[in-house]
């Protein structure tokens, strides 16, 4: 079993900056990509970013220029960097992580989500 624990998000103003964190632990023997998605009341999960353990990264275009997806492989740890955060980023912010484990099954694997509120 792994779990995912994000932390880092809260109510920011326009303009502002949020790190968000995700660790993930249990029986892992390798972590392969591993990401951030976010939700919006009434719309559907959007990947925001996604990092491989190559880190390789791929962002989605709203969000170019404004977020930093990295890694730190050792810890099973991956962070997204949000500058110049604007009211469109509110949302609820899942991390997502394809793990292998040690019997050398593949899962993916998602975190609760930590509300991010971007607002006057």
């Amino acid at each position: 079993q792994v779990q995912l624990v994000e932390s880092g998000g809260g109510l920011v103003q326009p303009g502002g900056s949020l790190r968000l964190s995700c660790v993930a632990s249990g029986s892992i023997f390798s972590s392969n990509t591993m990401g951030w998605y976010r939700q919006a009341p009434g719309s559907q999960r959007e990947l925001v970013a996604r990092i491989t353990s190559g880190g390789t990264t791929t962002y989605d275009d709203s969000v170019k220029g404004r977020f930093t997806i990295s890694r730190y492989n050792a810890k099973n740890t991956v962070y997204l960097q949000m500058n110049s955060l604007n009211p469109e980023d509110t949302a609820v912010y899942y991390c997502s992580a394809t793990i292998t484990h040690i019997s050398c099954s593949t899962t993916n694997y998602w975190g609760q989500g930590t509300q991010v509120t971007v607002s006057l």
